[in-house]
């Protein structure tokens, strides 16, 4: 029991922690002209991606197994969109009534472009390397590029009354250099809560006897995809569904090129080599709930977004049973 006791423990402190590192850029950004869009798409998806970050790195430097890295990303990916799924179901009737960037339509195409690129090299059919950097984090670290072009570009969609009592949740007399620093103090827990966070993850999945790549997925993909969550659910109930729907898809964008990263790290061996079963049903899902999403933010029929919520929702469901 004490490993459980061990590991929801972590959960919690990674959690909180994030989303107060995601309060203190939000505070940053108030003192700036950032646009709402970029705020959500770039700036808080980063932090509130830091844990996949920091628990993948640490899964493959400290365990050696890039399967749990694979897991932890593909599962976070996949939760996002099945949690935002089901927010934009409880919250539907107001979620209907917003306006959203159109460029979250080609950051969603960016992301099912690196799912399909991914699943071509776990079939071998684009299975090489450049020096020891796979071609796929090449092209991850380019769709990023991209991806983040769009996001940066993304406009705000909501009204001054929205933007008024978003700004009056948020008013501080904190200083620029004191938000600086609680929210470097911040990110450094983050960094010690995600590495003993993998390493609990790790000791349970020895004890149930399961793959490392659903262990990723479940244990930690969700723990570390809970900072988006608290995120979206808060942004919704303030009716900032524009800053919300930027958050996710953003984060998606952004735990893709960890995948890059950690590729980087990993000299002696390819993180994309042999995925299990569990790593490819993500893939997958993934494959079929990203343009779900796309559809989504492309199509203003309540009864098709309706759909394609519980096609999102559905996805992750479908992976568990499987």
């Amino acid at each position: 029991m004490l490993i459980y006791a061990e590991y929801l423990i972590a959960v919690v402190v990674v959690v909180f922690l994030s989303v107060k590192a995601s309060d203190y850029v939000d505070l940053l950004d108030k003192k700036t002209n950032l646009s709402g869009a970029f705020l959500g798409g770039i700036m808080l998806s980063a932090v509130t991606s830091l844990p996949e970050l920091l628990t993948s790195i640490s899964s493959i430097l400290l365990i050696g197994k890039p399967g749990m890295c694979l897991g932890n990303v593909l599962g976070s990916d996949l939760f996002n969109l099945a949690a935002l799924a089901a927010v934009i179901l409880i919250f539907f009737k107001g979620f209907n009534k917003g306006t959203f960037s159109p460029s979250y339509r080609n950051v969603g195409l960016a992301v099912l472009a690196i799912y399909v690129v991914m699943e071509l090299n776990f079939l071998r059919v684009l299975k090489f390397s450049i020096l020891t950097v796979s071609f796929t984090s090449v092209f991850i670290v380019m769709l990023y590029a991209i991806g983040v072009k769009y996001l940066s570009a993304a406009s705000d969609s909501i009204s001054d009354e929205e933007e008024l009592s978003i700004q009056a949740s948020k008013t501080t007399g904190l200083t620029v250099r004191q938000i600086g620093v609680r929210f470097l103090f911040t990110s450094i827990g983050i960094i010690v809560s995600s590495v003993l966070l993998t390493c609990f993850t790790d000791n349970i999945a020895e004890k149930l006897g399961i793959g490392s790549g659903f262990a990723g997925a479940l244990f930690l993909g969700i723990a570390t995809s809970l900072p988006e969550v608290t995120s979206t659910v808060t942004l919704f109930k303030m009716k900032n569904y524009n800053i919300a729907i930027g958050n996710i898809i953003g984060s998606n964008l952004f735990n893709f090129i960890i995948l890059a990263i950690v590729d980087i790290f990993s000299v002696s061996q390819d993180i994309y080599a042999n995925p299990d079963m569990q790593v490819q049903s993500l893939a997958i899902c993934g494959l079929i709930s990203t343009p779900l999403f796309y559809i989504l933010m492309r199509t203003k029929n309540k009864s098709a977004r309706a759909v394609c919520s519980v096609g999102m929702l559905g996805c992750y469901l479908a992976f568990l049973m499987i």
